[in-house]
């Protein structure tokens, strides 16, 4: 097995066999959800469409394996908690996802694919790939800023999402750099970033999820993804000012 497959694995929390564990109280704190800017494209469909259409663009780390990877992976858990938390509303999530692409790759693809889904909000999860090949921050860099400028072209928000925390690979694949850049760039641009890596994180040191563990697998990952997916919701409701009644904390209802 090769040294990048084996961290790919890791990091997509894959495997066989699953323990059985009590259901997971995933909260996430308010300082990990950034809704400091304003989602109002979002809110103008919801309100004058009734409507939100949202594309996710991202590599392996943004889906399942198996058949039925796509029903648990975290754009259709965020097309449903949405769905759960804004009834009465039309909620489209189309995920185009594909291992091993670097953001290089995503980015040359995107207007393709926002011409075809003509979405109101972008998340775009990146940085991953780019880790494991070792591409120059910098290059990286450039790589979301021409996404980023397509994006804004086809007139819908972003979300950007940085990579996942895996305890079991920090020591072997140093992501800070990338993440960095993503901070940066959210910062400069005043779009939201979804901090993964950060959610993750604290999921990991409350005993939440053991991300540690080679034998949790399969899932564990549908937990992850689930808790991810409702996690997003909030940060898009609470952005776009959906709901101000719902709180920000997000726990699984499973």
């Amino acid at each position: 097995m090769s040294f990048v497959f084996a961290v790919v694995t890791a990091i997509a929390l894959a495997g066989s066999a699953a323990a059985t564990e009590p259901e997971p109280n995933c909260t996430v704190p308010d300082s990990l959800i950034a809704t400091d800017v304003a989602l109002t494209r979002a809110a103008a469909e919801i309100k004058d469409r009734h409507r939100l259409d949202i594309t996710v663009v991202g590599s392996g780390s943004s889906a399942l394996s198996g058949p039925d990877g796509a029903r648990f992976a975290y754009p259709a858990q965020l097309e449903q908690a949405l769905k759960e938390r804004l009834p009465g509303n039309e909620i489209k999530v189309t995920a185009h996802v594909e291992p091993r692409l670097t953001t290089a790759d995503m980015a040359s693809g995107l207007p393709r694919i926002l011409a075809e889904d003509k979405p109101a909000l972008v998340i775009w999860q990146a940085g991953t790939v780019d880790a494991l090949r070792g591409v120059e921050p910098d290059d990286f860099h450039t790589s979301l800023d021409h996404g980023l400028n397509a994006i804004a072209t086809a007139q819908a928000e972003a979300i950007l999402m940085n990579m996942q925390f895996s305890p079991r690979t920090e020591n072997m694949l140093s992501v800070t750099p990338y993440a960095d850049v993503m901070h940066w760039v959210t910062e400069q641009r005043s779009i939201l970033l979804f901090d993964r890596l950060a959610i993750m994180h604290f999921w990991s040191d409350e005993g939440t999820f053991d991300l540690y563990s080679t034998t949790n697998g399969y899932a564990m990952a549908r937990k992850v993804h689930e808790c991810l997916g409702r996690a997003l919701a909030t940060q898009i409701i609470n952005a776009a000012h959906l709901d101000a009644g719902t709180p920000t904390n997000v726990e699984s209802n499973k």
